[in-house]
């Protein structure tokens, strides 16, 4: 079985949508299907396989004949398409291609289109144009209505579209993690926290991922300000690149974020990785003592950082979930906090510190959980929809 991911990033770009892709092709290949990957030319081609097209070179209406281009030349069984509105410029092009290969039946002389799956990494919309108003809305509702099959990743998508009559084609299959516990050989724990300067009897906070407004970050450092002021030798790892490359308002709000860190006197206790090798990553993950991630809208697990803390068996203090999941258990597999509260959130780390009991319950409850986000059984969930569509 051929299947095409469509994708507006892929590695070496950084990017949730970009590491997602590459393991869902990565574990699909063994099981029977041919991956290709047609993306930006901002990607480029890797001497292993998947194979990668890196050959859109925008997300306006050209893109369209491009990927009807691709599709002609290379015959493939399913478009699956990986959508979030930043990864593709937040244009709208991509949103209505389901429903252009629809009404084209064919792809030239006799060449029945792919099926087309949509996997929304969230629902965020995308801008359009000024002024564009519910349009945008029409169009994430376009890109569901028009698919073959859609997959969404967590349970509040999944509830919002469910409640559209259209949408049984809609199923959950949640994200992976795109940090798995992989530490470089022969790492050792004391020795990675005595090169990042951390002292033994430190206490080392890790935040991983991409600083934006809903990431908390200014929490964060209010949080480590606290800490210190009342006589924690506290320190935080910031792990992995601060912006990304498809949503430019990040850059302002680390640039927001570095300041506070300036104004608090912290620039000493706050540690940054930048852009890093997996293995590295996931070497400072096991090398913290808690992940500390209040997401001002509450945890998902659209959230891939967060899965991928819970893969690391990390103790983690995040925030209430503005959706309820029943699989979070306060005490037990994390700590939660207010959205928006950095008392609350120095409080519950605080707490963490001080009881070497409850980090190790909230340790294995994070194994636990993060048994649910392995990549095989996410692989073999998306292999059964496309068997659905009675491909392969």
């Amino acid at each position: 079985m051929g299947v095409c991911f469509l994708t507006g990033e892929y590695p070496p770009m950084p990017g949730g949508v970009a590491d997602h892709t590459a393991h869902l092709a990565h574990h699909l290949s063994f099981l029977e299907v041919q991956p290709t990957i047609l993306t930006s030319t901002k990607a480029h081609v890797e001497p292993v396989p998947p194979t990668v097209h890196p050959v859109i070179t925008g997300w306006g209406l050209p893109c369209w004949h491009q990927i009807d281009q691709h599709l002609t030349e290379h015959e493939s069984d399913v478009l699956h398409i990986q959508y979030q509105a930043a990864a593709y410029d937040l244009t709208g092009w991509v949103n209505w291609l389901p429903w252009r290969l629809q009404t084209q039946k064919t792809l030239g002389p006799r060449k029945p289109r792919p099926r087309i799956v949509v996997t929304f990494h969230d629902l965020r919309v995308p801008y359009l144009f000024p002024k564009a108003g519910p349009l945008r809305w029409r169009a994430i509702l376009a890109l569901a209505r028009h698919a073959d099959a859609v997959i969404t990743t967590n349970a509040e998508d999944e509830h919002t579209l469910q409640q559209y009559p259209w949408a049984t084609h809609v199923q959950r299959i949640p994200l992976g993690s795109n940090i798995e516990p992989c530490p470089p050989a022969g790492y050792d724990r004391a020795a990675w926290r005595a090169a990042l300067g951390i002292t033994e009897d430190q206490l080392l906070l890790a935040h991983f991922g991409f600083l934006n407004a809903s990431k908390g970050g200014e929490e964060l450092v209010l949080s480590l300000d606290r800490l210190t002021r009342r006589g924690y030798n506290a320190a935080l790892l910031m792990i992995g690149g601060q912006t990304g490359d498809v949503d430019p308002t990040n850059r302002a709000y680390a640039d927001q974020v570095r300041s506070l860190i300036t104004s608090r006197g912290l620039g000493e206790r706050v540690l940054w990785t930048g852009h890093t090798s997996q293995e590295d990553v996931s070497a400072h993950l096991l090398a913290a003592d808690m992940a500390v991630m209040p997401y001002r809208d509450g945890v998902s697990f659209r959230r891939t950082t967060f899965i991928a803390a819970l893969r690391h068996r990390c103790p983690v203090v995040t925030t209430h979930p503005a959706f309820p999941l029943p699989e979070l258990g306060d005490n037990d597999n994390v700590l939660l906090v207010p959205p928006g509260d950095a008392d609350s959130l120095a409080h519950a780390v605080a707490r963490l510190a001080d009881n070497p009991d409850l980090r190790d319950r909230l340790a294995a409850g994070a194994e636990e959980l993060g048994q649910a986000f392995n990549w095989p059984r996410i692989a073999h969930q998306t292999r059964h929809i496309y068997r659905r569509l009675k491909i392969g």
